[in-house]
């Protein structure tokens, strides 16, 4: 075993909230590490295909899934620099101010321990920092906030044939909010619309850590690491501190990095997995259990897909992966008949052949020259979007630890997931909406997928009360302060929108205050 020299700040994993911990406390002058248990990568490093798109995917340890409903979590989590906002589209949506007061105002779900006001100045700074393109007034759902620093993208045909199914069915849309360049941006180069964005965008067009936080934070002296598996939190002998964090380097030799504070950033179920594996006697369910809620209230928004022909040319390859326009007609939460919830469409995905949102899922019965057929016909015809929906927070939803282990003895999780009816009855209606909007809009066949799962959120949710929440408002653990967890495992509600902006928020919001606060905040 090896003891690295201790440092201010490690953190684990270097995606979307880590990379935003290290710029914070790296610019604020702290020593920090950053332990990536994939591989190191650049912007270079990246290629426009699918087959390269799997690799920015999980591979292992294997998660695994019980209940009646998948998370998705290959599709969701990614691996090496980045992580998972490596491969994702880049729709950055805001929470509304109901999603987090939805126990008060709805008698459903969970609270937030801050209000939307609290959030907002953060979504602004984030949005500034990395640069996002939209239009503020056309969005009508949008919350208060800043204009976007840059102008929508443009809309191609693809988004113009699907608009007038909405315009028939009197739904509103509005240019999609992305975190992806409209122009030319703080040096970085403006997109160039070939929708290979889950490929990773050598460009730097689109908002990853490779090309605003970590940055940041290697200028201003933080180290990354790859190749480093973390296995447990360390605490030391009253188990009320951490100590530093344990892991494997490549050659799967032992070391204990010591540090004051420790940020657990590895997306949301290696989060409570890592948690639940640093159990100790002070600490016999797992490290900032106490409320026996650590692993619990797992959410995954149920998405579908729509797709369909058209008899023009929609050049659905042109665009980006995550839209072209955007609707949230149908955000209200109480929609009667059985049905909560919050919904969105992000309509005129770019598409290709072998995408991973589902295509093939979704016509299993072709094959031979059928398939020849379909595939001709589409690369000219065809036409997406997707619905995302909502689900609520329930504690039987979780992640919890298996009897199988890793090779390196650590135990692997499991999840348990099961919607609602609420949220059933959701993805039906917006199934059935979906189809009739591409009929309205000319479709000469429409269909829609299976269930899907996008983004996962919970399992450390943030609250007022110690006793029925993991972490306070800044997302420190409520035994454990000195722990922090990142990413949005803290989030107590899914809402219908995409996590990954909101995660940048909550994250910046934490780590300035950690930053401000730092000997008392992390005794």
């Amino acid at each position: 075993m090896k003891n690295p020299e201790k440092v201010d700040v490690v953190i684990v994993g270097s995606g979307a909230a880590g990379s935003v911990y290290a710029a914070v406390f790296a610019e604020a002058g702290k020593s920090v590490l950053v332990l990536e248990k994939g591989t190191d990568r650049k912007l270079t490093d990246l290629y426009s295909s699918q087959i390269w798109a799997r690799r920015l995917k999980w591979g292992a340890p294997h998660v695994f899934e019980a209940g009646k409903d998948s998370i998705w979590y290959n599709f969701n989590a990614g691996n090496g620099y980045g992580g998972a906002a490596m491969h994702h589209y880049g729709v950055w949506p805001r929470y509304h101010p109901e999603d987090l007061q939805e126990y008060s105002r709805f008698g459903k779900g969970l609270d937030w321990p801050l209000e939307y006001d609290q959030l907002r100045p953060w979504y602004d700074q984030v949005q500034a920092d990395v640069g996002m393109s939209g239009d503020a007034e056309k969005e009508i759902w949008r919350p208060p906030g800043a204009p976007y620093p840059l102008p929508p993208l443009p809309v191609f045909v693809h988004g113009e044939v699907l608009a007038r199914g909405f315009e028939a069915l009197d739904l509103r849309t509005s240019p999609i909010p992305v975190a992806i360049l409209s122009q030319d941006y703080k040096g970085r180069p403006a997109c160039i619309y070939d929708s290979w964005c889950d490929a990773g965008c050598p460009t730097g067009a689109l908002a990853n850590p490779l090309v605003e936080y970590l940055p940041r934070a290697t200028a201003a002296g933080a180290v990354l690491q790859p190749d480093s598996y973390v296995t447990r939190v360390l605490t030391d002998r009253n188990g009320n501190k951490a100590t530093g964090v344990e892991y494997y380097d490549k050659t799967g030799e032992r070391h204990e990095q010591l540090a004051d504070a420790v940020v657990v950033a590895a997306f949301t179920v290696e989060n409570c997995r890592i948690l639940l594996n640093s159990a100790t006697g002070n600490h016999p369910g797992g490290l900032g259990n106490s409320s026996d809620t650590l692993g619990r209230y797992l959410m995954s928004h149920p998405a579908v897909n729509i797709f369909g022909m058209f008899r023009e040319e929609t050049h659905c390859y042109q665009g980006v992966s995550g839209g072209q326009l955007f609707s949230q007609d149908g955000f209200d939460k109480d929609k009667g008949k059985e049905i909560f919830g919050s919904r969105q469409w992000e309509i005129g995905l770019g598409t290709k052949p072998n995408d991973l949102l589902g295509i093939a899922m979704s016509r299993a019965e072709l094959f031979g020259n059928d398939l020849h057929d379909f595939v001709k016909r589409g690369s000219r015809h065809f036409g997406a979007m997707v619905g995302v929906c909502e689900c609520l927070p329930h504690g039987d939803n979780r992640i919890e630890l298996t009897d199988s282990k890793d090779r390196f003895g650590m135990r692997l999780a499991r999840s348990t997931f099961n919607l609602d009816d609420y949220a059933r009855n959701l993805w039906r209606e917006t199934a059935d909406l979906g189809v009739e909007i591409f009929k309205a809009a000319g479709a000469i066949e429409a269909w829609h997928s299976p269930p899907g799962g996008q983004h996962i959120m919970g399992g450390t949710i943030m609250g007022r009360d110690r006793n029925t929440s993991v972490t306070n408002e800044y997302a420190q653990l409520h035994d454990v302060p000195n722990v922090i967890i990142g990413g949005p495992s803290v989030f107590p509600t899914s809402s219908s929108v995409n996590s990954t902006f909101t995660a940048h928020a909550v994250a910046l919001r934490s780590a300035r205050h950690v930053a401000d606060h730092w000997g008392g905040l992390l005794a």
